[in-house]
């Protein structure tokens, strides 16, 4: 049995903006996918702060809808940390595209509200979680060109709803861009969920690495790409890491 028949937990959130010291959830996802099928859960916050236009153009949620509508950020955000941490304390691996941004943000929002931390309820670090992101980079090293979402649904031939970037779309289209590469990459599934996080955890770092020094020979500043994976410690203030920084791919 493999951890690609799961059960899994997928994860997902639509944002304020892209930045995960300061920016807030709009909506979240969590979809557990196993034997039985798959069923869905969404959250719908009001985030306390404007939503900026471009970020209604990305996922359609506008400030007057979020507050009209939105719940609580503290209930919302315990319910989704507890979501999370339950399948993680029993073995469950958390499924999320591009996890460090989403893990990371939920983390400062959670402290933002005097929440506990996912680490503070498990007691442990986040773990198993499993980026298709990270393993694409990892398994697909020289393939030429973006990896956003919508590009690795082209590469593994995963259905395009056209509904991206609705949090519980995104999260069933993570779920079946993952069980595509399992299937493209056999040796992945043969690993044990801790033993599959800790490759993707040495896999991001050189990923990472590389991509800071090919920027560097390019004389670009800025902050580049975090080490750290699934997540790092944020302090809930302005900041400077972003969704984006995760996302560029060498030329």
């Amino acid at each position: 049995m493999s951890w690609a028949d799961g059960p899994l937990l997928g994860f997902d959130t639509e944002t304020t903006g892209v930045d995960v010291a300061r920016d807030r959830i709009v909506t979240a996802a969590v979809v557990l996918r196993d034997a039985a099928g798959t069923s869905v859960r969404t959250w719908l916050l009001d985030p306390g702060v404007e939503i900026p236009a471009a970020a209604t153009a990305i996922h359609g949620i506008t400030t007057a809808h979020a507050r009209a509508h939105g719940a609580s950020p503290v209930i919302a955000l315990e319910e989704i940390a507890h979501a999370l941490t339950s399948a993680l304390a029993t073995g469950t691996p958390v499924v999320a595209f591009n996890a460090a941004f989403d893990l990371s943000l939920l983390d400062a929002e959670l402290r933002r509200h005097g929440l506990r931390s996912l680490v503070d309820r498990l007691g442990a670090a986040v773990s198993p979680v499993i980026d298709p992101l990270v393993l694409d980079r990892s398994e697909a090293r020289f393939r030429r060109g973006k990896r956003t979402l919508a590009d690795l649904c082209g590469v593994y031939r995963v259905p395009d709803t056209g509904h991206l970037h609705t949090a519980d779309v995104d999260v069933v289209a993570t779920l079946d861009v993952l069980a595509a590469i399992a299937d493209a990459y056999p040796q992945l599934r043969e690993l044990t969920p801790a033993a599959l996080h800790a490759y993707q955890v040495a896999a991001h770092r050189a990923w990472a690495q590389e991509f800071n020094a090919w920027r560097a020979t390019r004389g670009l500043t800025g902050p580049g790409a975090e080490l750290a994976w699934p997540g790092r410690e944020v302090d809930p203030s302005p900041g400077v890491i972003s969704r984006e920084a995760a996302l560029p791919s060498r030329p």
